[in-house]
């Protein structure tokens, strides 16, 4: 797993600048558009050469971070998002957000609660990260295989596995 490391991405220094605003106003676009599964908004949010992860997807780069927002607001089922607690300076910024959605592959209810940073460049994205419980998502979104065994390395292999394929898919369909 090559995660980004959180700490990494510096904490948002108190910031009144325009260029603070501006992140900022970038964070909220980019979270109203998540609220309307809009994901070109989103893709179009990231530097070409952007990096993303989280406990799933671990080491997105380029137009990778873009298609995997396009793949997840396309396939959403019952989606829900509310976000708040954004801040940004003129380099890094954080915000925190919740995902309500039905799993695809189980049916099964899911709240997702996650703390988000990231760094900025030119006026976007240039580096997020996600950090969330992947446990308590697998307990959620697999029922009693994920209770019993979603801590495990090797479920939580799996999941990222099944998610890199999902997304290479997706990405082959899309001419990428």
């Amino acid at each position: 797993m090559s995660l980004i490391p959180a700490a990494a991405i510096p904490a948002p220094q108190a910031s009144t600048s325009a260029a603070a605003k501006a992140n900022a106003q970038l964070l909220e676009n980019f979270y109203r558009a998540f609220q309307r599964c809009d994901g070109e908004t989103m893709a179009a949010s990231y530097t070409a050469d952007a990096r993303f992860s989280d406990p799933v997807f671990t080491n997105l780069n380029g137009s990778e971070p873009g298609d995997m927002w396009r793949m997840l607001t396309q396939n959403a089922q019952d989606f829900s998002l509310v976000f708040d607690s954004i801040r940004a300076d003129e380099h890094s910024g954080e915000a925190h957000w919740v995902a309500t959605y039905t799993f695809s592959k189980t049916g099964r209810k899911v709240v997702n609660d996650i703390h988000a940073r990231f760094t900025f460049r030119d006026g976007k994205i240039a580096v997020h990260q996600d950090s969330f419980d992947l446990w308590k998502w697998s307990r959620q979104a697999l029922g009693a295989p994920g209770y019993v065994l979603g801590w495990s390395g090797l479920v939580q292999g799996k999941i990222r596995g099944l998610a890199a394929k999902g997304l290479k898919d997706f990405r082959k369909q899309q001419g990428r």
